[in-house]
């Protein structure tokens, strides 16, 4: 009988990754943040914060993705845990989210990291098939 190969990270329960995969975004939002902002002088563009959420969203769409293609039931909580930020940053932020551009922003955010945690959670349950 032939022994199947463990992922490295199916030592470390989901949830736990998730937190991991919060702290880590707290990190890049604070990382990037020390980056001297140059505001576009034509259409008032901040073009380093637009570069922190891009890296923000591949950032945490990957993490949903390998979180649950390792385990396929955490598909539930997964995307929560991770997008925690960014639901306290729309519950809590003093300005009421004015503009729609910040609100699709959000939203978009989200939504691709839960598609990234389905698509990855299909493709766990199919490597799980194959390996049985």
């Amino acid at each position: 009988m032939e022994k199947v190969k463990k992922s490295r990270l199916s030592g470390i329960p989901a949830w736990a990754w998730s937190l991991m995969t919060f702290f880590a975004t707290i990190g890049i939002f604070e990382l990037l943040e020390l980056l001297p902002s140059i505001p576009d002088p034509i259409d008032g563009f901040d073009y380093e914060l637009i570069m922190v959420v891009i890296i923000y969203a591949i950032f945490l769409t990957t993490a949903c993705f390998f979180i649950c293609r390792t385990y396929p039931k955490s598909i539930w909580y997964t995307p929560i845990i991770c997008n925690a930020l960014i639901i306290f940053i729309a519950i809590m932020d003093e300005r009421k989210w004015t503009t729609s551009s910040e609100w699709i922003s959000l939203v978009s955010i989200i939504a691709i990291s839960v598609i990234g945690a389905i698509v990855g959670a299909r493709k766990g349950r199919n490597i799980t098939k194959q390996s049985t």
